[in-house]
């Protein structure tokens, strides 16, 4: 079976959150489930991102979560994808993909230019997902962040 995607709201919070969790164990970062449920329903709540959510079977298998933004030099809206997980049970059966997919034809449909993403330089699952999608790689610009 196929994983259905479709946008997840604040009555999906009790399957996003424990994704979200395991999501930021992935990047090394202590599991906090009530952290992971605060972070998701403030932003729900807020309109500030958007959230996917994919499910195979009727189990939650897997999130995107996208954040607005604006290009200055395009004069336009582009979506930053900020955030993918799938649950290792479902990995390699088209979450991924399907979840890219819903995520790019959400950018078509706000009228987006672009979406943008960042990657562990160690994910390479990812990397290889995300180039067999179109995505490429920046060689013009190098990106910089300020811890506060």
């Amino acid at each position: 079976m196929s994983a259905e995607v479709r946008y997840a709201s604040l009555d999906d919070l009790a399957r996003l959150a424990p994704l979200f969790a395991a999501y930021r164990v992935f990047y090394e970062q202590p599991h906090d489930l009530p952290a992971a449920h605060a972070f998701l329903h403030e932003r729900l709540a807020r309109q500030e991102s958007v959230l996917l959510l994919a499910e195979l079977d009727g189990e939650p298998a897997g999130f995107i979560q996208l954040y607005p933004s604006f290009c200055s030099i395009g004069a336009a809206r582009i979506w930053i994808l900020s955030d993918l997980y799938v649950v290792p049970e479902a990995r390699s059966r088209g979450v991924a993909r399907a979840l890219m997919e819903k995520a790019r034809q959400h950018g078509l449909a706000s009228g987006a230019i672009r979406l943008e993403l960042s990657t562990a330089h160690t994910n390479l699952a990812g990397q290889a997902l995300y180039e067999s999608l179109g995505y490429q790689r920046d060689t013009v610009f190098r990106y910089y962040g300020l811890t506060l």
